[in-house]
């Protein structure tokens, strides 16, 4: 069993309070510590079946809801909005403050991270920002755009900056990076069929009043620069050759443009020199892997994963 405790933080902005979830065996007896970082539009609190699985196998699991997403989103206009000034670095920074905290609370015990969606972008921000005291990394849900998208994006977001704000919900960049993902799917029973197989994860995910708002000319600018960001190598040979990295995503994903967005990741890795890369593209699933109906072999072989890295260190310890 495991129990979950809630708590504030302070942005690194120094005005904005963030939503933490955190998960813990019962028992007490914690062996290594995942922090996740969600998605756009969506919340820390839809991970709470993944928290407590990892929990009650003896991880202590914290996550934040990022700027502008769930109860970190103060006031109503602060919905899908990360900053007015570099906001994607805003997100990164509060997930290093998680985790400096976090690990100060578990000192000397193997740490993971697990990065969804654009937490997986953020992730892989962290990962080149910030080298030092992972043990190992998921990232679920990721891709590779190309720069000639990224490029159109950015330059649709410059131009209703300037029009509207940053602040503006923005449809036109809403339809330009999700409107295609249900393409493939067939019969279609609601706008989100692209999220998971599951259709009580996909209800719920609908009726959440803090999930699937259109986010703001901001956020997509933001998250666009970061996506273009992670995708340099000059970036991406920063990361630290000896971190292991599992990459995990639905064939049927369109974020992962259906796999082979995954694969263009996981060659970026390896062609930087990553030494231990592994990846896992799960047939028939969608976006969110962790809420998709074949979740129990998703967890099982992320436990899996993390337990051989774990006893992979001791040796070396050892």
């Amino acid at each position: 069993m495991s129990t979950l405790t809630e708590f504030t933080l302070d942005s690194t902005d120094q005005k904005s309070k963030l939503h933490v979830c955190r998960w813990l065996p019962d028992g007490g007896d914690v062996k290594a510590v995942l922090q996740i970082a969600h998605g756009i539009a969506e919340h820390i609190g839809r991970y709470d079946e993944f928290g407590r699985f990892m929990a009650d196998n003896g991880f202590a699991v914290v996550g934040n809801s990022h700027l502008g997403h769930g109860r970190s989103a103060g006031r109503d206009e602060d919905r899908g909005f990360f900053a007015d000034k570099s906001g994607w670095d805003a997100a990164v920074d509060d997930m290093h403050k998680l985790f400096e905290k976090t690990r100060a609370e578990y000192p000397g015990l193997p740490y993971f991270l697990l990065g969804h969606s654009m937490g997986s972008f953020l992730t892989r921000t962290m990962l080149i920002k910030y080298r030092d005291g992972l043990s190992g990394c998921i990232i679920s849900g990721t891709g590779q755009q190309t720069d000639a998208l990224l490029n159109l994006g950015l330059a649709l977001a410059g131009i209703e900056k300037r029009l509207y704000g940053g602040r503006k919900q923005s449809p036109r960049l809403n339809l330009l990076c999700f409107g295609a993902y249900n393409r493939r799917i067939k019969p279609l029973r609601t706008p989100c069929d692209w999220l998971s197989r599951d259709q009580d994860i996909v209800d719920k995910f609908i009726a959440d009043e803090a999930c699937g708002f259109v986010p703001t000319v901001g956020i997509f600018s933001d998250m666009l620069g970061g996506i273009k960001f992670v995708g340099k190598k000059s970036n991406v040979d920063k990361m630290r050759k000896d971190l292991p990295v599992l990459l995990i995503s639905g064939d049927q994903d369109p974020v992962g443009d259906y796999g082979a967005g995954v694969e263009k990741v996981y060659r970026l890795f390896k062609e930087a020199g990553v030494r231990d890369v592994a990846m896992a593209l799960y047939k028939g699933a969608r976006h969110e892997v962790l809420n998709e109906t074949n979740r129990p072999e998703v967890y099982a072989d992320i436990l899996r994963w993390i337990g051989d890295r774990m006893q992979g260190s001791s040796k070396k310890d050892g």
